[in-house]
């Protein structure tokens, strides 16, 4: 039988896996970077005043409880260029130093007008500092009307981009009355997709849940790397089982599925801190988790697992956990999916989620 400092051990490995993602995102004053920040990550981290200054140039953007840290030049002027490239060079050689992965810089976002149809040699330079700093380096083409070419030209003067992409972050209406023509955003699913290709595997946690939910790859990556979660559970789970556990010792499944969940919730969004985790696992498996509950859960679940309503009265053999343990997982995400569909970009209502998790396992 497990005890409540096994939940919480749970509750405690889901966070400290979570990991922390940090991206510089450099450009031009008036490129849209504030725009392109808040319209990809979720919680409108770009709001005046949100940075932290750490040089004269640069400053770190992020919030309690979200997985992200944004380190954001404060423009890119050529005048400035050499002041601004020693700022960066000492802030990631300080990062790279470090032997906590979460302090490194995964990726950078090197950000060009497109309306000004060149490549400045500040952004030629600052690219390669990059490169040579083992930064990958994804080139987004802001405020994008019209390629006309300007993406391939883009890519001749910038070869060591590992990806350029065109995006407009925010609909744009052009003309007058009858004359008004919408131009829809484009490129920002591009832009996540492209970027989540160039993160390390341990990052992608940290990478799905900083994301806005409203964009259609965003959610993608959610759903993928939740399923993730679920198989690793499920083999967990079924390991536990090898040697075919008593019913009345199903209890000992708990950890590994609340585990499982706390890393779902993380990956579709939720706060990262022990108060949000530990609210959703006593808002879905009860105040009693710490007691009986894992002889409950198992019960509402052996109705979603055909053929193992047999095991109530003897014993749960690994097949059996597992599927159990896959049953919680699936239903949570479908939970979580709908309610996303429901309220596109909108922060997660953990306990509205709990409580319909609840009545899919009819605990």
């Amino acid at each position: 039988m497990h005890t409540p400092s096994s939940i919480d051990e749970a509750i405690e490995g889901a966070l400290k896996g979570s990991g922390k993602i940090n991206i510089i995102i450099a450009g031009k004053t008036g490129v849209g970077k504030s725009t392109l920040i808040n319209t990809v990550f979720r919680g409108e981290l770009a709001q005046t005043g949100s940075g932290r200054p750490v040089t004269q140039h640069t400053e770190e953007i992020s919030r309690q409880g979200h997985p992200i840290t944004i380190i954001d030049t404060k423009g890119l002027e050529l005048k400035d260029y050499d002041t601004i490239a020693a700022e960066l060079t000492d802030v990631i050689d300080t990062r790279s130093a470090s032997h906590d992965e979460n302090q490194h810089i995964h990726v950078a976002w090197l950000c060009i007008h497109e309306d000004g149809r060149r490549v400045e040699e500040a952004e030629v330079e600052l690219c390669r500092l990059f490169t040579e700093k083992n930064i990958p380096v994804v080139v987004v083409i802001t405020k994008s009307r019209s390629d006309d070419g300007f993406s391939e030209q883009v890519k001749q003067t910038l070869p060591s981009a590992a990806a350029i992409v065109s995006v407009r972050a925010l609909a744009e209406e052009l003309g007058e009355d009858e004359d008004r023509v919408t131009l829809k955003p484009k490129g920002v699913d591009k832009l996540i997709e492209a970027t989540a290709k160039l993160l390390p595997d341990a990052k992608q946690r940290a990478y799905a849940n900083a994301l806005n939910s409203r964009h259609a790859a965003a959610m993608k990556l959610k759903v993928e790397q939740a399923e993730t979660e679920v198989v690793v559970a499920a083999a967990a789970a079924g390991a536990l089982a090898a040697v075919p556990i008593p019913f009345s010792d199903a209890v000992g499944l708990v950890p590994i599925q609340v585990g499982m969940l706390a890393k779902i919730g993380i990956t579709f969004g939720m706060e990262i801190s022990t108060t949000a985790l530990t609210t959703l696992v006593t808002s879905t498996l009860g105040a009693g988790a710490a007691t009986l509950i894992g002889r409950t859960l198992v019960t509402g679940l052996l109705k979603m697992v055909p053929g193992a309503g047999s095991v109530a009265g003897g014993a749960i053999a690994a097949a059996t956990a597992s599927a159990l343990t896959k049953a919680l997982g699936s239903a949570y995400i479908s939970v979580l999916t709908r309610f996303v569909k429901e309220n596109p970009g909108k922060e997660l209502d953990m306990t509205l989620i709990a409580m319909e998790l609840r009545k899919r396992i009819s605990l």
